[in-house]
C-alpha cells in the first residue's frame, strides 16, 4: 500500500513538472512576443514653422516680415494675422483667417528687440512682440532698480511709441527647486520627453537644471540612477539632454507624467500659435492649462539671458523646471522661468521644443498609438482663458514605466511583463523533474539492498 502511494506521489510530481515546463514555455513566448519594440519617431523637421503652427504661420512667412506682424488665435476660433497693406490683406482672406490692419510690421519689432537686446542687460527684464496690440512690450519685476529701469526706458523710448513699459510684482527666475521628478546635487527639476538618436534615449530637459555630468537619480535616497547630462544649451538656450543609465527609455516612452498616476500619450511635435491652449505638467505643481500669449521672448534671468521662448499665462513653481507643455498630445516645449505661483497666477516661459531637437540632431519618440486611450485629464486649478477650440491634454494613459526603475534582479524576475516569471517556472519545474527522477532511483537502490541482505544474510 505504501509502494502505491509513492508511485502516485512520483507520477504526480512528474506530471506537475511537465504541465510547469509547458506553462514555463508558453509565459516566455508570450512576454517576448508582447515586448514592446523600438518606439515610433517623429523628426523635428515635420514641425516646420510653415505647416506646424497653424495657417496664420505658413501666411506670415509667405506674405514676408515687411507685410505682417504675427498671427493668432481669435476670440471665435478663427486665424488672425496682422497685415500692414490692403494686398496682404486681400491674400489672408483668400486663405480663410481674418486679417488685421496694423502699423508696425514684424520687421519693426525686430528693429526694436535688436536695439533692447544691445542696451546693457538688465537682469529681471524681458521684451515681448505682443502681436494683438501691435507693440513690443518690455517688463521689469521688483528686483530692477529704479535706475535700471530709467535707463532702459530711455532706450525704449529711442524706438518709438510702440514700445510698451511694464512693472510687474514678483521676479523672473528659473523653476529650478515635476512630468516625473529627477534629482542631483544641482536640484530637483522634471523630466520633458523622450529622445533618441537612432541609437540611445535620452530625456529632454531645461538648460538651467545641471551642468554637463550632473547625475540623475528618481528617489532622494540616491538609490535609483536615472542618467547623466550630456549636453545642453544655457544661458542663450535653455535644454539639456539626460543620457539615460543603460541607454533606453522605459516602458511608455512616449508618454509624459500629469499627476495622480495618469500620463498624456504624446504623438507629434508642433511649434505652438499665440491665443493657443496649451497645458504644462510638473512635479510640484501637476497639469496646469492657460494660454500662450507671446512667441521669440527673451528673459534676463539672474543666471543670463534666454531667447526665442514661448511666453503664457500658465503658473509655473520651483521644481517645474523642465516639465512637458503640450496640447491635443503634440509636444510644444519644455518649462524654463518665469514670476508668479500657482496660488496668485503668474507667467511661464518654454524652451520650444523644435529648436531644442533642430539644434541637438534627435528626434522626439511618440506612443505608438492612442487606441484604449482614456478620456483627457483634468488640470488641477486650471487657470487662463481656454481657446475656443477647446483643446485637451491629449489621450490619457498609464505613467507605469515612463522612467526606468533600476530595481533589484528579484522584482524584474517577478514582473510578469517580462521573461523573468516564465523562466522561473520552468527552471522549477526541471528542478522537480530531476529531483523526483533521482528520489526515485534513491529508493530503486535501498530497495535492491535490501532485498540483496535478505537473501544473503
Amino acid at each position: 500500500m505504501r509502494h502505491a502511494r509513492r508511485r502516485v506521489v512520483r507520477r504526480v510530481t512528474r506530471l506537475a513538472a511537465v504541465g510547469g515546463l509547458l506553462l514555463g514555455g508558453t509565459m516566455v513566448t508570450h512576454a517576448v512576443a508582447s515586448e514592446p519594440g523600438t518606439p515610433d519617431a517623429v523628426p523635428f523637421s515635420t514641425a516646420s514653422p510653415a505647416d506646424a503652427s497653424g495657417p496664420g504661420a505658413g501666411l506670415v512667412q509667405r506674405l514676408g516680415t515687411s507685410r505682417t506682424a504675427g498671427s493668432w488665435v481669435g476670440e471665435d476660433g478663427r486665424t488672425v494675422v496682422a497685415v500692414t497693406d490692403e494686398e496682404a490683406a486681400a491674400v489672408v482672406r483668400a486663405a480663410g483667417a481674418e486679417p488685421r490692419m496694423v502699423r508696425h510690421s514684424m520687421d519693426d519689432f525686430d528693429s526694436a528687440t535688436k536695439t533692447l537686446s544691445s542696451a546693457p542687460r538688465v537682469p529681471g527684464t524681458a521684451w515681448m512682440k505682443d502681436y494683438r496690440s501691435n507693440q513690443v512690450v518690455v517688463r521689469g519685476d521688483s528686483t530692477v532698480s529704479e535706475d535700471d529701469w530709467s535707463s532702459l526706458t530711455e532706450v525704449a523710448d529711442g524706438i518709438g511709441d510702440f514700445v510698451r513699459m511694464e512693472r510687474i510684482g514678483g521676479t523672473f527666475t528659473t523653476r529650478l527647486a515635476g512630468g516625473l521628478p529627477v534629482l542631483s546635487t544641482a536640484g530637483r527639476c522634471s523630466a520633458g520627453f523622450n529622445v533618441t538618436d537612432g541609437r540611445r534615449e535620452f530625456i529632454l530637459t531645461a538648460g538651467h537644471c545641471g551642468p554637463q555630468g550632473s547625475v540623475w537619480f528618481s528617489d532622494d535616497g540616491g538609490r535609483k540612477k536615472v542618467g547623466t547630462t550630456v549636453g545642453g544649451s544655457f544661458p542663450g538656450d535653455d535644454y539639456s539632454l539626460i543620457a539615460y543609465e543603460g541607454g533606453k527609455a522605459g516602458e511608455n516612452a512616449g508618454v509624459v507624467a500629469v499627476g495622480g498616476g495618469k500620463g498624456v500619450r504624446i504623438t507629434g511635435v508642433a511649434d505652438p500659435t499665440v491665443g493657443q491652449r496649451i497645458f504644462r505638467s510638473g512635479s510640484t505643481s501637476g497639469l496646469r492649462d492657460g494660454e500662450v500669449t507671446a512667441l521669440d521672448v527673451t528673459v534676463n534671468y539672474p543666471e543670463g539671458t534666454v531667447g526665442g521662448l514661448i511666453e503664457s499665462d500658465v503658473c509655473a513653481e520651483p521644481g517645474d523646471s523642465g516639465g512637458p507643455m503640450f496640447s491635443m498630445g503634440i509636444a510644444l516645449g519644455v518649462t524654463s522661468g518665469g514670476s508668479g505661483d500657482c496660488r496668485s497666477g503668474g507667467v511661464t516661459y518654454f524652451q520650444p521644443l523644435t529648436k531644442a531637437l533642430a539644434d541637438l540632431d534627435l528626434k522626439l519618440i511618440v506612443a505608438p498609438g492612442t487606441d484604449g486611450g482614456g478620456p483627457s485629464p483634468e488640470p488641477s486649478q486650471a487657470q487662463g482663458v481656454a481657446a475656443p477650440d477647446a483643446a485637451t491634454p491629449g489621450s490619457s494613459t498609464s505613467v507605469r514605466g515612463i522612467l526606468p526603475d533600476p530595481s533589484t534582479l528579484v522584482s524584474r524576475l517577478a514582473d510578469p511583463r517580462n521573461v523573468g516569471p516564465g523562466l522561473l517556472v520552468m527552471g522549477g519545474s526541471l528542478v522537480a523533474l530531476v529531483a523526483s527522477r533521482w528520489i526515485r532511483a534513491e529508493q530503486d537502490r535501498k530497495a535492491y539492498r535490501r532485498q540483496y541482505s535478505a537473501l544473503w544474510g
